[in-house]
């Protein structure tokens, strides 16, 4: 189940393989945010079909900033190789 702060790969289209945690959930779309492509303020629209679920979650009172959540990122992108 995802709820906010749930961080999340993306798992299709030109984001692919890059971590994003949840900011908004509707009924149909989720919205995810890097802090660096995609920032708070406009978080990007994704079908959930197109994400991969992560058993981490971050505390979304803790996310205050677009650099906040870069830093609480960037351990899961560098795994990635990027």
């Amino acid at each position: 189940m995802l709820n906010l702060g749930s961080i999340v790969r993306s798992a299709a289209g030109h984001d692919k393989n890059r971590f994003y945690a949840v900011v908004k959930i509707d009924q149909n779309y989720i919205w995810i945010a890097d802090g660096k492509e995609r920032k708070l303020n406009k978080p990007k629209r994704k079908n959930p079909k197109h994400i991969a679920r992560t058993n981490a979650v971050l505390d979304f009172s803790d996310i205050t900033s677009d650099s906040k959540l870069r830093v609480l990122l960037g351990p899961f992108n560098q795994q990635e190789g990027k």
